[in-house]
């Protein structure tokens, strides 16, 4: 019977990078971890399986040094990387170890192998229930338990983890071994600067000998705690899936600024450490996970896809437009052609400027009618986007937008000298308003026609009376509001005309652009000042938004999503009504939302994404409507939120919410959970 090691190695770690050519003394990590598990008295084949794209002269040499033979396969699926590897060198039980793990010990891989052995199971391991430290990792299988995987296996997160299809397939018979104290906090695995400075340590103290075993390692941890706190907050999330979403956000979060592009797609706003946190692609209402998981989206994109996802006309536009040519030293004729159908829709709009983001667009507007009153004085209403001119209104109090978007937004960057200049009121509050621009010599309005809250008093009349009364510029930021109950802005529902208007989000179905329209007399203004951006002259954002705008306007889809959105509403009343749960819905008809009445809403909001995600749904207490969410998958959606009603009425009923969750609960500020 052959039995081999099989060590899982490469050169390109992201994290810490080359970390299996680290010093630990006299050797290398790798040749540590080799010299240590070649003392095995139980195995008698030694192979390192490495990616085929890794630079492998250095490790070539380490093999031959230490008679490690060793096979060069597939970077990503690792799986098929382990299988031709025993194929090859036709091993019967494989052990799997990981190069980041130098301190493996031949001792316990021989306990482990004869544990196997007596026991008779498709697989052994020490990773699924946890009591050893994080680094003496070991798995032990058949060569057919392997076979089956790699002949099975579908998903990307089974092809890359070898043997969690093991695992999850409930098809092998698995023991769990587990020591008789729990090591399972402390980490003597490699990924980090800081478990390299532990793990020197480590061998420091039991220097020059380099076979020391877990015996002696655990004795150590318990003489010196303090030492090996010095990586503990890397430690594994016990409750955490070790998803490829996973595993590349924690990559992301150390090479991109924030984790990500957007603070709405933070897996932290809806399931810490659970959230699938990236597609591979999407269609409908479908998106597929890195895993290949399929989910249906209530989610949608903050609300960027009425005609819902990877739209045929849309994308067949797009794609002739990059055929014939993207970008040139000339500009796009769609630019026009778009500006000609804005102006159909609004008679006000007399010029107009493009951008691809809502913040861009909210900016170039404020300039713009700044330039034209010559006034920096702003009053604001809703939220309008990341720039200085926005967050200048926590310069005075970091409270200001807490009721605008979430609780003190921070200002660090942006100039004080801005202080001063941009003021806030809640919607509704005219003698707020009123106030502003007598107080303030306010030369500006720029709000959101409604998010949460309807106009109540003729609100919206009142505001455009006052602006007109004292030459204030008028903005409506429909950004995230056009084109969901009119084909155009919401404002032509309630009648009421603005001085410059901004749209966004839908405009495109998914593809970047946003417009700022107005009155000739003021976007003239654009010329004394400069705006500009290469890239706002790119094709395929008009091409999208030309062809959007053209299937909105045969199919009515402000129609079809009012309609569905206000049957989600009542449906929710509706059903927390029957459960006794007291809610409060709120939102534009086709995007709304719901927030429970209790001192643990943002615990049922955590729950509701995490048992959602197990039907494969994608939610939380907002749904963005598109033309695509049909009334099977409406049902659907609601039988699952049912039974999460009846979870959610025992735990005010007294039930701990807290024992039903199987992470943290979900974020609400913009500052990065730990």
């Amino acid at each position: 019977m052959k039995i081999g090691i099989i060590v899982q190695a490469r050169l390109n770690s992201k994290r810490l990078h080359g970390k299996v050519l680290k010093q630990l003394g006299k050797y290398s990590v790798l040749e540590t971890l080799m010299k240590r598990v070649s003392k095995s008295k139980k195995v008698n084949k030694f192979i390192l399986a490495m990616p085929i794209r890794d630079k492998n002269d250095q490790i070539i040499k380490l093999c031959k040094l230490n008679k490690f033979e060793y096979y060069f396969g597939s970077e990503e699926n690792v799986l098929e990387r382990y299988y031709i590897a025993a194929k090859k060198f036709k091993l019967n039980i494989i052990i799997r170890i990981t190069a980041d793990c130098p301190l493996s010990d031949p001792d316990l891989i021989d306990e482990f192998i004869n544990k196997f052995l007596s026991l008779k199971v498709d697989c052994l391991s020490n990773t699924i229930e946890r009591t050893y430290p994080d680094g003496l990792d070991t798995e032990i299988f058949t060569f057919n338990s392997l076979k089956k995987s790699y002949l099975e296996a579908k998903s990307t997160f089974d092809k890359e983890h070898v043997t969690q299809y093991i695992y999850n397939s409930n098809k092998f018979n698995i023991f769990h071994s587990k020591n008789n104290f729990d090591y399972s906090d402390y980490r003597l695995t490699l990924d980090e600067i800081e478990d390299l400075q532990l793990i020197k340590k480590v061998f420091k103290k039991f220097s020059p000998n380099i076979y020391f075993n877990y015996k002696k390692i655990f004795k150590f941890i318990k003489n010196n705690k303090k030492l090996f706190e010095i990586n503990k907050k890397y430690k594994l999330e016990k409750n955490s899936d070790l998803t490829a979403g996973n595993k590349l956000w924690k990559r992301a979060n150390n090479i991109i600024a924030g984790g990500n592009m957007l603070l709405s797609k933070r897996p932290e706003m809806f399931l810490p450490n659970l959230w699938p946190t990236y597609f591979t692609k999407t269609n409908g209402v479908k998106v597929w996970d890195l895993d290949n998981n399929v989910y249906d989206d209530m989610l949608f994109a903050v609300g960027t896809n009425i005609l819902g996802y990877n739209n045929k006309e849309i994308n067949e536009a797009v794609a002739k437009t990059i055929k014939d040519g993207n970008m040139s030293s000339l500009n796009c004729p769609e630019e026009v052609i778009l500006s000609e159908k804005l102006l159909e829709m609004h008679d006000y709009i007399e010029m107009l400027k493009f951008a691809r983001s809502g913040g861009e667009a909210n900016s170039i507007a404020i300039r713009i009618a700044r330039a034209y009153t010559k006034n920096s004085k702003v009053a604001i209403c809703g939220y309008h986007g990341w720039h200085d001119w926005y967050l200048a209104t926590n310069l005075n109090n970091k409270k200001n937008l807490d009721k605008h978007l979430m609780k003190n937004l921070a200002t660090e960057g942006v100039p004080i000298t801005l202080k001063d200049t941009v003021f806030s009121f809640e919607y509704n509050d005219l003698e707020k308003v009123e106030y502003l621009i007598k107080k303030k010599k306010i030369g500006t309005i720029k709000m959101e026609v409604f998010r949460n809250i309807k106009p109540k008093n003729n609100f919206l009349k009142k505001i455009r009376k006052l602006c007109d009364q004292n030459n204030i510029v008028l903005i409506f930021d429909e950004c995230t509001s056009g084109f969901r109950q009119s084909y155009g802005g919401l404002h032509k529902i309630y009648n009421i005309e603005p001085d410059v208007v901004t749209f966004g989000k839908a405009i495109g179905n998914g593809y970047a652009l946003t417009a700022v329209g107005g009155k000739k007399e003021i976007m003239s203004s654009a010329n004394n000042t400069f705006i500009s951006s290469t890239f706002w002259t790119e094709r395929i954002g008009y091409t999208a938004a030309i062809k959007t705008l053209e299937i909105m306007k045969r199919i009515k889809s402000w129609e079809i999503i009012t309609k569905t959105g206000e049957s989600i509403d009542q449906k929710w009343r509706k059903l927390a009504k029957k459960k006794q749960i007291d809610i409060e819905t709120s939102g534009l008809s086709a995007i709304k939302s719901f927030n429970f009445k209790s001192k643990f809403n943002l615990e049922y909001k955590t729950l509701i994404a995490q048992e959602m995600l197990k039907e494969n749904i994608l939610a939380s207490n907002t749904i963005y409507v598109s033309t695509e969410h049909k009334s099977s998958l409406i049902n659907k959606y609601f039988q699952v939120l049912e039974l999460i009603f009846d979870k959610i009425k025992m735990c005010e009923d007294g039930m701990d919410v807290k024992k039903l969750l199987n992470t943290k609960t979900s974020n609400t500020t913009f500052k990065r959970m730990n």
